[in-house]
């Protein structure tokens, strides 16, 4: 079977956006060395670098309510743009900070203009592609996504040993590239006329379903967001391994999801949901929790493989899901909603693991990360969207 099958045929609008993603994610860098920039460039304690994190995850967490909802009633295009202007300008200004209030000011900013990109590009490609093409856009979005993020880091690490002021630099002057090819290609598409009988979609706040698929979502991300955290003290400062190496990590991530994650999505198709996010979320679980084990590079990199599979597997079907429960006029608010989740674990994830860190030791992380991850994917292994509840027949 080919691979790429699933992505012929996609609008050309698609395209654009995702490759203006591309542009975006080959630079980025900032964020998986900001604890690194706090404690070596800063020489913050490790316990104010986990609250420099909390504050990042602060900030997209009060975005995240209303930024979808916002790409809703201003424009999935306007917001998306605005997003990658703001948030490449201040990336320029972070590392000039000097007081240790001010950078947590414009750490806190800096997640909140970050914020608005994902439910306002996540709702535009389901807005620009058809229902059956849907997942096919997700993961191109997602292989344009990382393939940045093969090089990103990786050059990261090389640009970290010399400067970290060039970490943020470098990063916010690729994001303005990803706003200036957006700008210039892609033209915003018209509103679609609604008829008057239209009557508006509920709430996701009030969408049970929703609740249910969502909440246990939070812990497999908090788990997994330790590669923010606990996973490079880990790997560089406790094992002494380099910032090159932690860096080179994320190049085999990356690689392993280009290379392996539509054909895996195309093969597990027919799975549902509840299946897929249970399958994912044990290879989370299974390979973090044997990081408690893995004090080497070649132990690191086989840890580093399976918690891979399971975000290949995990994050195209949370997305899938949400997107099959929103209703049309309310898909930023719903991908918002997701978008939100991953803020709260982002919030609060590095943050409480540095701190059981510092307290427990990082074996106790690790095995708690494998407790967390699989009891939370048993929770959702019978979720099932309407659609797949329906009888066959009917």
């Amino acid at each position: 079977m080919n691979p790429w099958k699933g992505l012929r045929g996609l609008p050309r609008e698609v395209w654009l956006v995702c490759a203006s993603t591309l542009v975006n994610r080959l630079g980025t860098m900032a964020l998986p060395f900001l604890v690194l920039y706090l404690t070596e460039g800063r020489r913050w304690t490790p316990a104010e670098a986990g609250t420099g994190m909390m504050v990042y995850g602060a900030g997209a967490l009060v975005a995240g309510p209303f930024s979808g909802r916002l790409a809703d009633r201003l424009g999935h295009v306007q917001v998306l743009k605005a997003s990658l202007w703001s948030s490449g300008l201040l990336l320029l200004v972070l590392p000039l900070a000097v007081s240790k209030p001010l950078l947590f000011a414009l750490i806190f900013l800096w997640a909140g203009l970050t914020q608005a990109f994902w439910p306002s590009a996540m709702a535009l490609l389901a807005d620009l592609a058809a229902p059956e093409q849907r997942k096919a856009v997700y993961a191109l979005h997602r292989l344009a996504v990382n393939l940045g993020m093969a090089v990103g880091p990786a050059l990261g690490g090389i640009i970290a040993h010399h400067s970290y002021g060039w970490v943020f630099w470098t990063d916010g002057l690729s994001t303005l590239a990803g706003a200036v090819m957006l700008g210039l290609l892609l033209k915003t598409p018209p509103k679609p006329s609604k008829p008057h009988d239209h009557v508006p979609g509920a709430s996701p706040w009030r969408d049970r379903r929703l609740a249910f698929l969502l909440l246990p979502f939070v812990p497999m991300l908090m788990v997994f967001f330790q590669i923010e955290g606990t996973f490079p003290l880990w790997v560089v400062r406790d094992l002494g391994l380099g910032s090159q190496f932690y860096g080179l990590l994320f190049t085999v991530n990356t690689l392993l999801i280009v290379a392996l994650e539509v054909a895996l999505n195309l093969a597990l198709a027919r799975w549902p949901h509840g299946r897929q996010i249970f399958a994912g979320a044990l290879c989370l679980a299974v390979g973090f929790g044997l990081t408690a084990w893995a004090t080497g590079y070649t132990t690191l990199i086989l840890t580093t493989v399976i918690w891979t599979f399971g975000e290949m597997i995990l994050f195209p079907a949370m997305s899938d899901a949400v997107a099959t429960l929103a209703p049309p006029d309310r898909r930023g608010e719903y991908m918002g909603l997701l978008s939100l989740c991953f803020a709260a674990a982002l919030a609060l994830g590095p943050w409480l693991g540095v701190m059981a860190y510092a307290k427990v030791g990082p074996r106790a992380v690790w095995m708690a990360a494998f407790i967390i991850a699989a009891g939370a994917g048993l929770m959702l292994l019978r979720f099932r969207t309407p659609r797949e509840a329906a009888p066959a027949g009917g």
